[in-house]
């Protein structure tokens, strides 16, 4: 048996460099154990998301029928019969969740995430609508294109609500310690403390902290090794966990072993051991020896994003890297969307844009429209145009303000209760309709419907090297923030997601934005 350590927990692991607790066989078989116990529990979770889901898209549809009156089935032309209708939905219901499988709904990563379960339901939905229309033309069923896409915008709709009252009771039970993967955590204290806090504070993650292995890098050898500083660890996971937490020293060549005696099935590695260096390749090629899965938290301008491919010539590997949305074709086709959202908008909008101009012209006679210098794409500057919401003279406040506020050195300057905000000013903000004039700007191609916001000269000045990233793409009117708790976000909060949107925009994520920023400007979320 081995020796045991005593952890900033008050916990008892294996110490690293004893005589494991456990012989090959022996350790193989408590693996086989733990991993039939994981692929237990999410298979039954997963089989009860199909049957729901199955059951929310007949549901959907059949209420569609019926209000459309065709409830007692759907004729094909080439058959010559009369399908159904039970059995039609049943063949949709199963179509709707081969699609959402293809998609990756049934994810463990997915099934508690809200955001990104939308978009791969929206995914889901949106293919099993092709299918389903090419089933019709293959059969010549009689059921016209708008009443199929109607039952499709109803089944995604419901199939959403389901999922919602899912989520939370998945996530109820990850907070009990269920349907998660126990999770070994390896890094410096500091990385350590860091992915607490990210774990705390994203319960829809499926990763329970088990314990957490600290190291650091010795130059002298270039390897890595245990970092003995057990005062600043346990302060680490007392300040970001609310908990104790067993502290496993690590060991390279026990230290899968080890993972497994513990029950854990991921190991989380937050910094130190760098990707794609020697140490790394070989710490993950023990973990995954042993079916242990490697996770890792990495910089919003991490490359995960990017399409890899890696090609062996002579003996020598080179990887190649790219952001499909930056294509050609992409671009076009992100400009295309633009263009037609923003003339929709500009016409659409006139019965809200005109009285709300008069409306601001009466209460101070000054001018309707505000025009500020922008940063737009690559640092090119812009004049951007907004319904004014303030006083003629409130840029000249604007630093009287920032100082009084203690803001003189944040990039977003915000406060609640503005004096200089007009009382049609406060209405028009609190519904963003101020915003609605800078579809002018996006019709004229100095920003785009979605993307970061731009910032003034002043705050783009100050931007660091990795913040800058964010002006790789045209600022947009809505963007990952405003959909994200806007002004109530943190700064730091705030760069993440701009910074991760230059990554890994799309059309299809920039249509659920849009979607999103409805219903953020109806809650009035963080607007100020």
């Amino acid at each position: 048996m081995a020796r045991l350590a005593t952890s900033a927990g008050g916990a008892r692991v294996p110490k690293a460099g004893t005589t494991p607790v456990w012989n090959r066989e022996q350790l193989d078989e408590l693996r086989r154990k733990q991993l039939s116990s994981a692929v237990h529990w999410r298979f039954y979770i997963n089989l009860a998301l199909m049957l729901l889901d199955a059951a929310m898209v007949i549901v959907a549809s059949q209420t569609v029928l019926l209000l459309m009156g065709q409830w007692a089935g759907v004729a094909s032309l080439r058959l010559g019969l009369v399908i159904p209708a039970v059995v039609y939905l049943l063949v949709m219901g199963v179509v709707s969740v081969i699609c959402l499988h293809a998609v990756g709904v049934y994810h463990r990563h997915v099934m508690g995430d809200g955001y990104q379960l939308n978009v791969l339901l929206f995914k889901g939905m949106l293919s099993s609508w092709v299918v389903m229309c090419a089933i019709s033309f293959v059969f010549g069923f009689t059921l016209g294109l708008g009443t199929l896409t109607v039952m499709t915008l109803a089944s995604w709709i419901v199939v959403m609500g389901g999922r919602a009252v899912s989520r939370m009771l998945i996530t109820r039970e990850r907070h009990k310690g269920a349907y998660a993967y126990g999770t070994v955590i390896v890094g410096s204290p500091e990385g350590i403390g860091n992915a607490l806090r990210f774990l705390a504070n994203r319960s829809q993650l499926n990763y329970r902290p088990s314990a957490v292995c600290p190291v650091r890098f010795n130059p002298a050898t270039e390897l890595i090794e245990a970092d003995p500083d057990a005062a600043v660890v346990a302060k680490e996971v007392r300040d970001n966990w609310g908990s104790p937490l067993p502290v496993l020293d690590y060991d390279d060549s026990r230290m899968a072993e080890h993972v497994v005696e513990l029950g854990a099935q991921t190991v989380l590695v937050t910094d130190v051991i760098k990707r794609y260096s020697d140490n790394f390749n070989i710490f993950s090629v023990r973990m995954e020896s042993l079916n242990l899965e490697v996770a890792m938290l990495t910089s919003t301008a991490d490359v995960g994003s990017h399409e890899l491919s890696i090609r062996s010539i002579q003996g020598v590997s080179i990887i190649t890297q790219r952001l499909a949305q930056y294509s050609p074709y992409s671009l076009a086709l992100k400009r295309a969307f633009d263009l037609i959202v923003s003339s929709l908008a500009i016409v659409c909008s006139l019965i809200v844009t005109l009285p709300v101009a008069i409306a601001i012209k009466l209460t101070d006679h000054g001018p309707v429209f505000y025009t500020q210098t922008r940063i737009g794409l690559r640092g090119k500057p812009f004049k951007m145009i907004k319904f004014r919401s303030m006083v003629v003279n409130a840029d000249a406040l604007k630093a009287e303000l920032a100082h009084e506020t203690g803001q003189d050195d944040r990039f977003i300057f915000k406060m609640k209760d503005d004096p200089r905000i007009t009382p049609v000013g406060r209405f028009i903000r609190r519904f963003s309709i101020d915003e609605l004039p800078q579809f002018l700007n996006v019709f004229k191609g100095d920003m785009s419907v979605v993307g970061p916001r731009p910032p003034l000269p002043e705050e783009y000045a100050r931007y660091n090297k990795l913040y800058a990233t964010r002006m790789l793409v045209k600022p947009g009117i809505t963007g990952p923030w405003q959909v994200s708790g806007r002004s109530d976000l943190s700064e730091e909060e705030s760069e993440a997601l701009d910074v991760g949107y230059v990554q890994s925009w799309s059309i299809l994520g920039d249509i659920v934005l849009l979607l999103r920023t409805v219903g953020a400007v109806l809650s009035h979320k963080g607007a100020y």
